[in-house]
């Protein structure tokens, strides 16, 4: 355990301080301004605003249809911070979008970061992963147990993305690294299948 403390710490500096302090916030707490909605049903009755909605500073997602929000812009050599949480009787199937690319379709070509229990902090998605077989790539977490809080408490989630590489800490410990081949794109909050909430979402340069 003490290691494993040490370890975080390290992991927590280490990202830090591979920034220079300009922040950027990506969620304004009251709506949702900034972001484009992208889903595989959109009706009179299921529309992107029944699925993804903003309220006193979080992000609330139903889970149904499958589909998506993404940021307008495209970013590339940032730190992001999401803080995140499980909003039903159970973790369930849900995502993190680095890189995503033009063509907005419900499965996108970008790094996803599964955030599924059994699977939480898998980096997966169309674009080539160094030391992964494709043509869908997956690189399972890179520590034994995942460290995220029980259904109901809120996770914070940073992804340092500089130069095609993405680590990822998940409540202080660093749970994935992998190579990609993308430098840039937009950032995504996935819906698939259950209700999650997120929070606190920017940038840091």
């Amino acid at each position: 355990m003490k290691t494993r403390a040490i370890i975080a710490v390290l992991a927590a500096a280490a990202v830090l301080s591979s920034c220079s302090g300009k922040k950027v916030s990506l969620f304004n707490g009251d709506n949702l301004d900034g972001w484009k909605t992208v889903l595989k049903e959109d009706t009179d009755a299921i529309t992107g605003a029944s699925t993804f909605s903003a309220k006193d500073g979080v992000i609330h997602v139903t889970g149904q249809p499958f589909g998506y929000i993404r940021t307008e812009k495209k970013y590339s050599d940032y730190l992001l911070h999401v803080e995140w949480r499980w909003t039903g009787d159970k973790g369930v199937d849900g995502g993190i979008f680095n890189f995503l690319q033009d063509g907005d379709k419900v499965w996108p070509m970008g790094v996803q970061l599964q955030m599924t229990p059994k699977d939480m902090g898998m980096l997966m998605g169309g674009i080539p992963i160094e030391g992964v077989e494709g043509p869908f790539y997956r690189k399972a977490r890179t520590v034994e147990e995942s460290p995220e809080k029980p259904v109901g408490e809120w996770n914070d989630m940073e992804f340092l993305c500089k130069g095609g590489n993405i680590k990822v800490t998940l409540n202080g410990v660093l749970i994935n690294e992998a190579q990609c081949k993308a430098t840039e794109g937009y950032i995504g909050l996935q819906s698939e299948g259950g209700g999650m909430e997120f929070r606190n979402i920017f940038l840091s340069f």
